[in-house]
């Protein structure tokens, strides 16, 4: 299947439908495990009924379209991806749980033509972040939704107020300078600001837009080798280019590191996201 897609995104398809969806499809399990202490927040926050009509934008391999089904157990779950192999693992998912309320598509939620005004809750953790052009991508969200509908977004915070990546890029630098990511290109922190969230969501009708900051641990890994496994071929980009003595001299600082943040829970690190809640002006 071809999907359509805005040009702007043309790079995170090529990304999701690539190398990133087999990686993230491989570690589907490992992500969920990572950012499960958010979990629970995000799915109070959309506060589905029994009735509702859901849609999840960056489902991934649909953890969070699967919980918000059975919240919506007499209405109805869409997920929608850019990446068919993490689909593919959702749809196997669902089946296995015999779930037959919710679907996945792939399909680029900043043009795709949804049903005007069906939705009545629409949910995405930490799949926001990555539009092309968020202004039109929240307009064609909102533009599904119901008068009076939800939107609820799990976001991250500054690069500087999550332990985890700010550190990762510290050690593997190597005393580079690494370039920061940029902060209204697709990366997952362009909505890390609040006010340009506010300044993407007002124009596109959103009206109540509330921020709260969230802090959790994330999880790694059981143990010192199972997190730098994980870490390595998440973050080996960092040091592919490293001459082959720094290379080395980096990935065992990395491999210490993770060994400081053992705990009894396994290998942690601190986080920082924001809950974004808004309603569509009815």
């Amino acid at each position: 299947m071809t999907v359509r897609i805005d040009p702007s995104n043309a790079d995170q398809l090529t990304a999701w439908d690539g190398p990133n969806g087999e990686f993230w499809t491989a570690r589907a399990d490992r992500f969920d495990q990572g950012v499960a202490r958010y979990q629970p927040k995000l799915l109070a926050a959309a506060a589905v009924d029994p009735a509702d009509n859901v849609l999840d934008i960056g489902c991934g391999s649909g953890t969070t379209t699967r919980d918000l089904a059975r919240a919506a157990s007499c209405g109805t779950a869409l997920g929608v991806d850019l990446s068919s192999q993490m689909l593919r693992l959702a749809r196997e998912r669902a089946a296995a749980e015999q779930l037959t309320n919710v679907t996945f598509e792939q399909r680029d939620a900043q043009i795709h033509p949804f049903p005007e005004g069906h939705f009545d809750v629409v949910v995405s953790r930490n799949g926001a972040m990555f539009f092309g052009d968020p202004a039109a991508a929240f307009k064609n969200i909102a533009r599904a939704i119901r008068s009076g509908g939800r939107l609820v977004l799990l976001t991250w915070q500054a690069l500087a107020d999550n332990e985890w990546l700010s550190t990762f890029r510290a050690v593997l630098a190597a005393g580079r300078d690494l370039p920061m990511p940029p902060p209204t290109a697709p990366s997952p922190f362009s909505l890390s600001d609040p006010d340009r969230v506010r300044s993407l969501l007002a124009p596109a009708g959103f009206e109540n837009i509330q921020l709260q900051a969230l802090r959790e641990p994330m999880y790694f890994g059981k143990d010192t080798e199972d997190a730098y496994d994980y870490v390595h071929d998440h973050f080996c980009g960092l040091v592919k280019d490293l001459e082959a003595e720094v290379r080395e001299s980096a990935l065992e600082q990395l491999r210490a590191n993770l060994a400081e943040h053992q705990t009894a829970e396994g290998v942690v690190y601190d986080s920082a996201a924001w809950l974004i809640e808004a309603r569509l002006a009815g």
